[in-house]
């Protein structure tokens, strides 16, 4: 079997369904950041352990969640709140954790983004993979935005996907949410783009590594804002996705141009000069 981990902030919204799709699971855990709503009744209505930190900041409460918690098993499916487990990933998952070799350590998967119903096969960015289904002891979480799981030990891919709900709590929280993480990313891409690109980046077969790669260089290309709706819209034929897909492919944009505009503002305040 498998340990099911959902990390929470306020998620009395979500949470239900998420719980409802890993009711298969014997071991479930809520790692919670002191939540003021009713998460945590929620969760222990619904037989999970709820466990809370203090949120410092997104590798941190990670890291800590796959280091403090004594799991009961050795598999751990890592979600969040805004997440569903379809049967068919469930079956998967089971499957793999049966008779995965000592050697693997990760397995990553895609989610289904949806918005207004819709899924954004073009304007998300599919396929995006993450790394969910881990060993606990052999993983590492680092980068406080968009955080990166690490492993010395063997990687898998599954075909299964999540179902992922990004504006669950509403268009407000997630432009809320997204406002802190362009702060985030802002400070991050400062330090980032101090070091070299490394050219081997481009020609892995780790879809990750290539990702982080691609990222890397747009962050260096002007009009960055205008090229990532280009490249959603399409290139990656988000006009498929209906006007779902034109708002969020907007809605990116604003994201990126808010990147930008906290660099300039950072550097600019590093120069004593005014924004």
């Amino acid at each position: 079997m498998i340990s099911v981990l959902i990390l929470t902030l306020n998620e009395e919204r979500a949470l239900p369904d998420c719980l409802a799709s890993v009711a298969w699971a014997d071991d479930l855990v809520v790692f919670d950041s002191f939540s003021t709503d009713r998460t945590v009744a929620i969760a222990q209505a619904a037989g999970a352990r709820v466990v809370q930190r203090v949120f410092t900041h997104y590798a941190d409460q990670r890291n800590a969640s796959l280091k403090e918690v004594r799991f009961k098993h050795p598999w751990v499916l890592v979600l969040d709140a805004d997440e569903r487990v379809p049967q068919t990933l469930r079956d998967e998952l089971l499957a793999t954790a049966a008779s995965a070799p000592p050697e693997m350590a990760l397995y990553r998967l895609r989610r289904h983004d949806l918005f207004f119903g819709r899924w954004l096969r073009g304007s998300s960015g599919y396929p995006t993979w993450f790394p969910r289904l881990l060993r606990p002891d052999q993983v590492w979480v680092e980068r406080e935005i968009n955080e990166e799981v690490h492993t010395h030990g063997g990687v898998g891919m599954l075909h299964g996907h999540l179902v992922h709900y990004p504006f669950s709590k509403g268009l407000a929280h997630w432009l809320e949410r997204h406002n802190r993480y362009s702060s985030l990313e802002a400070a991050a891409l400062l330090a980032e783009t101090r070091r070299p690109l490394k050219l081997l980046g481009c020609f892995t077969r780790d879809p990750v590594v290539r990702r982080r790669w691609l990222k890397q260089l747009a962050f260096r290309l002007p009009g960055r804002p205008l090229l990532a709706f280009a490249y959603l819209y399409v290139w990656r034929a988000g006009f498929l996705d209906g006007l779902p897909g034109f708002h969020y492919c907007v809605l990116r944009m604003i994201y990126e141009h808010l990147i930008d505009l906290k660099v300039k503002e950072a550097k600019r305040q590093a120069q004593g000069l005014p924004v």
